[in-house]
């Protein structure tokens, strides 16, 4: 019954994380039973502690798992549909085109981690995790990562202030962030935020 049920809300090698499931008549104590004998006849296969995939078959027969990558952003920036974080740093600077550099390591702030900060492997990959200063929702994690951005906005640039103010505009517009969603947010931020803020003008690109 419980490999049935996985198959049919996971694809293979999807990430499963095993406290989001709860099936109706199951206790906990036999559905992890349940778990470890499926992971013991190989029909599902363990990524690390509470996370198990299905295995999809790969060319010379070799079963394929999720990605480090696709680990990390269902555990610590968005799963079933509720965002929890986001990609900060020079990973979101270089996804929207201030800087040019390839972080080695992906950054990332969330709600799910105790620590202020830790630097974290997923499979092979390393990712260093912050804990956000304010909740993470659906609603805020666009105005939360651009208000990140600029609190240390000079270790990422890769152009001068006229062009990020350009790529901040398309990301602000894209994103539909107000003023008012700005307002709301930027005191949870150092000084360094508001100043890059209020010098780059960004106040002129906003929606009222």
């Amino acid at each position: 019954m419980l490999f049935e049920y996985l198959r049919e809300h996971y694809e293979g090698g999807e990430p499963i994380f095993l406290d989001d499931i709860h099936i109706e008549g199951m206790s906990r104590p036999n559905f992890r039973q349940q778990i470890k004998t499926l992971a013991d006849n190989g029909k599902i296969v363990r990524y690390e502690k509470g996370i198990y995939y299905i295995p999809k078959a790969a060319r010379h027969r070799f079963s394929t798992g999720p990605s480090p990558e696709t680990v990390a952003d269902r555990k610590y920036v968005a799963r079933g549909g509720k965002v929890s974080g986001y990609y900060s740093g020079g990973t979101f600077a270089n996804l929207i085109g201030i800087s040019l550099q390839v972080p080695a390591k992906i950054e990332i702030v969330t709600n799910n981690i105790a620590a202020i900060v830790r630097e974290v492997s997923v499979g092979k990959q390393r990712f260093i995790v912050r804990r956000s200063n304010v909740p993470v929702t659906n609603e805020n994690a666009g105005v939360l990562r651009l208000l990140e951005l600029l609190k240390n906005l000079d270790s990422y640039l890769d152009c001068g202030y006229a062009g990020a103010r350009e790529k901040i505009k398309a990301y602000s517009l894209a994103n539909k962030i107000t003023k008012r969603d700005i307002d709301r947010y930027i005191r949870a931020f150092p000084d360094s935020t508001f100043r890059f803020y209020y010098e780059m003008r960004l106040d002129d690109v906003l929606a009222p």
